[in-house]
């Protein structure tokens, strides 16, 4: 068998077109000519202005005196030993316009008292009928209610009273402490019954308490 037979074979059975056509001999491969690499141009920047200078800022000046604190315990002001006169005389002058009205609450008291006693007698009692019982019962629960009513109608008095008696005696020993510490050089005054969950330790110089009440009731007997 033929070379050309063979070939003729071979493309049938691989499924090509049973033609040839004729070979060309391939071009002479051609060396390409070297690209002249582009010259990088710089680019340009703006040249910087000079920065024009800032006026230098005007820091204001506090003047902060030196700090000079003073602590004054207010509570002691209703001290009946050695607080302050004027303070208690107006204090004690609103307590007594309430006697009478205290007695009375404390009488509904005793009586609310006296009423729980015998029920719980009552109910120890196998003869003592339900109603009975009942009866004290709604007794003792209208007078808590008649005491509830007469103790916040009072509490409401006790307060508006106070306010007029003894408020301008109030505003009268702040103005007398703003003018103790003006005059002394004091910067701050602290009350110490305030402070004291917060304060760790201090001086006991820095207390004025009895000073400032012995010399208000000097000057406001």
């Amino acid at each position: 068998m033929n070379k050309t037979i063979l070939a003729a074979a071979f493309l049938i059975l691989s499924g090509a077109p049973a033609s040839t056509f004729p070979q060309t001999r391939p071009a002479a491969a051609t060396t390409p000519a070297p690209q002249r690499q582009a010259t990088p141009q710089p680019t340009p920047v703006a040249a910087p202005r000079p920065a024009t200078p800032q006026a230098p800022a005007v820091v204001a000046q506090a003047n902060v005196p030196p700090a000079k604190i003073a602590l004054v315990d207010t509570t002691t002001f209703g001290d009946e030993k050695n607080g302050i006169k004027r303070y208690l005389n107006a204090v004690n002058t609103v307590q007594r316009g309430f006697d009478a009205k205290n007695a009375e609450l404390r009488n509904l008291q005793s009586q609310i008292k006296a009423i729980a006693d015998d029920i719980t007698k009552l109910s120890a009692n196998p003869v003592v009928s339900q109603e009975t019982i009942r009866a004290k019962q709604d007794e003792g629960a209208r007078l808590q209610r008649e005491l509830k009513y007469k103790k916040e109608q009072a509490d409401a008095d006790f307060e508006k009273r106070y306010a007029e008696v003894v408020g301008p005696v109030s505003t009268e020993i702040g103005k007398a402490m703003d003018q103790y510490a003006s005059q002394r050089g004091f910067t701050m005054v602290l009350d110490l019954s305030k402070l004291l969950p917060a304060l760790l330790t201090w001086s006991p110089a820095t207390d004025i308490t009895q000073a400032f009440i012995a010399d208000y009731n000097s000057t406001h007997p």
